[in-house]
């Protein structure tokens, strides 16, 4: 019995030992991570910036140490980080060109249009851009058309077939469930709640889709005519043939391609361009995150231009759970204005909008942020894919709104939807209810039974107030009169292109335009930027960290492009039900 004690205590031990060993090996791992990704890295010399942007292009990067130790990194491609890798790479005498490879890039149109708008403002230094792909998609393409030598695998493929949109509608899937969407709203075009009360889009709805759709495909023909010296009406006509499933040899009888080739060959072209004559010398690639992270000791000099990033569904508070997406939480993003306001070294704040909307109550609370900052400091406004609804109630307060040209913005417009399930739990599940109230809407909102109609005039009016409120916002932001306004509302979605022409948008210009125009209302010559909000620590990103990040993650890659689908419906209950947002996503393919 003795022994048994002493070993299974040794046993024991031996086991908290060894977890306390690979927890401190972990932990220098995590360390070591962290110090290797924030360190500035030395460019080697006849270097070529390698952009690989084969994956999902967000906003900013995804900086977690976490993912990195257990083999999950995100291969997601931070615009941000790609724009200063280009700027840095477009003044270091070491690097001599970039090899791009974007032929399955998977973005909206106004963040490609702001990373190619960089890449042009490269080949303003006299460098090169080389880019290449085994098969190109319609984003990627629009994205490398822009290279001074554009290559194609001889069994690849372009796909420059136009845009198109594709809602889903759950309406009939709802009936057979026995739920019914009780929709309140304010606006002809407020097309969020077509999909879950009808069953295809409203002339209203096509009539909008349309307009923005070839309001982007007409910037799309523009750039690529500019690009590759080919007229608009030969690239609309072969659109109707240059699909997927062309041929290799036709993109380059078209214009659209230079030249067929394999890999090895693109090395030998790479090597020609670097001036390497032996062909047993190696090519010496940059990354993205590389060439951002060098040269990090001349920032900083200047007066302050803070770059506030407010990106995702807007929502009152923090999500919790299984839901790990970026948010625009109306809580903290007034507590970050409010530090900003205060901040004595902010001399200006650029927001960089970049959302569909979401919940009208936070969506109010951080306009009134907005006005407050913009008493103490210049406060311009930066679209980037999606300004709407939500994310244009945000910006119209600020001192200048830039949008590029393809931006979705505009639906300004409210709706509230509360399921009615009813159905289900009385007639599909066999539930059955009784009740007993001191006054006569005691139970209003209960699952028992659809709103009556004298409930259903409240929440109209309630709609139809928070409409009031929003064009009101809109007008006093604007300058023009909330008539005016309410002409161009009526929750209708507008390209930045067509914001402009209306009034909704002061400028075309990216994000560096936006800065820009920061400085010159600050009259500063010299300045430099810093993002907002902060990274979290790393260490504090760990703590938090959950298996429910792993679960999102494998359901995001599974479901694609229809994950933002399944995270509205997944949140709808937790969702205020007052809102001001567009119907998911933009949905330009």
């Amino acid at each position: 019995m003795k022994n048994f004690l002493k070993y299974t205590l040794a046993t024991m031990v031996g086991i908290v030992l060894t977890g306390t060993l690979f927890s401190i090996l972990a932990l220098v791992s995590l360390i070591g991570i962290i110090a290797i990704d924030s360190t500035e890295k030395p460019i080697q010399e006849n270097s070529i910036l390698r952009l690989n942007l084969t994956g999902e292009m967000q906003e900013r990067s995804d900086n977690n140490p976490f993912a990195k130790l257990m083999g999950e990194e995100s291969n997601a491609v931070s615009l941000e980080q790609a724009v200063t890798a280009l700027k840095k790479a477009a003044v270091n005498d070491n690097i001599k060109g970039v090899y791009l490879e974007a032929g399955t890039l998977s973005a909206q149109p106004a963040t490609v249009q702001e990373l190619r708008q960089a890449l042009v403002d490269f080949k303003k230094s006299g460098k090169w851009i080389v880019s290449y792909a085994d098969s190109y998609g319609k984003m990627g393409y629009y994205l490398s058309s822009v290279a001074d030598t554009l290559l194609l695998n001889p069994e690849g493929s372009v796909d420059f077939s136009g845009l198109e949109s594709q809602p889903m509608f759950f309406k009939e899937v709802l009936d057979k469930l026995g739920i019914e969407m009780q929709v309140f709203k304010v606006g002809t075009y407020k097309s969020a709640v077509e999909p879950f009360i009808c069953t295809e889009m409203s002339d209203a709805n096509r009539e909008q889709i349309t307009s923005y759709l070839t309001s982007v495909w007409n910037n799309v023909l523009s750039d690529v005519a500019a690009s590759r010296n080919i007229d608009v009406d030969k690239l609309n006509k072969l659109a109707d043939t240059q699909t997927m499933f062309a041929r290799a040899q036709s993109s380059v009888d078209n214009g659209l391609i230079d030249a067929l080739c394999y890999i090895d060959q693109v090395k030998d072209i790479l090597r020609s361009n670097c001036n390497l004559v032996n062909k047993d010398d190696k090519l010496s690639f940059a990354s993205i995150s590389d060439v951002a992270n060098s040269a990090k000791s001349e920032e900083g000099k200047g007066e302050q231009i803070a770059v506030y990033y407010a990106c995702g569904d807007i929502v009152q508070s923090a999500s919790t759970g299984l839901n790990q997406e970026v948010q625009i939480v109306g809580e903290k993003v007034v507590k970050d204005l409010q530090a900003l306001r205060t901040d004595p070294k902010v001399k200006a704040v650029v927001i960089r909008v970049n959302s569909p909307g979401g919940s009208a109550y936070a969506s109010e609370q951080i306009w009134r942020e907005v006005t407050l900052l913009k008493k103490e400091k210049p406060v311009i406004i930066s679209m980037g894919d999606v300004a709407a609804s939500g994310g244009y109630y945000i910006s119209c307060a600020s001192d200048r709104i830039f949008a590029d040209p393809t931006t979705i913005t505009g639906s300004i417009g409210i709706f509230g939807m509360v399921p009615n399930v009813s159905n289900l739990l009385t007639k599909k599940i066999g539930l059955k209810f009784d009740i007993v109230k001191t006054n006569e809407m005691a139970d209003m909102g209960t699952m028992s039974r659809p709103f009556n109609a004298a409930e259903r005039a409240q929440l109209q009016k309630m709609i139809e107030q928070g409409y009031d409120t929003f064009t009101k916002r809109v007008a006093d932001g604007r300058g023009m009169s909330q008539d005016s306004v309410k002409l161009i509302a009526e929750g209708r979605v507008w390209t930045g292109e067509q914001g402009l022409k209306i009034g909704l948008v002061d400028e075309l210009g990216n994000l560096d335009d936006a800065i820009a125009y920061a400085a010159k209302m600050i009259e500063s010559k010299e300045y430099h930027t810093v993002s907002y909000p902060a990274e979290e620590d790393p260490f504090a990103m760990i703590l938090n960290e959950t298996k429910s990040d792993y679960m999102n993650n494998e359901i995001k890659e599974l479901l694609g492009e229809w994950y933002s689908v399944y995270s509205f419906i997944r949140n709808i209950n937790n969702a205020d039900r007052i809102q001001a947002r567009l119907p998911f996503e933009p949905n330009i393919h």
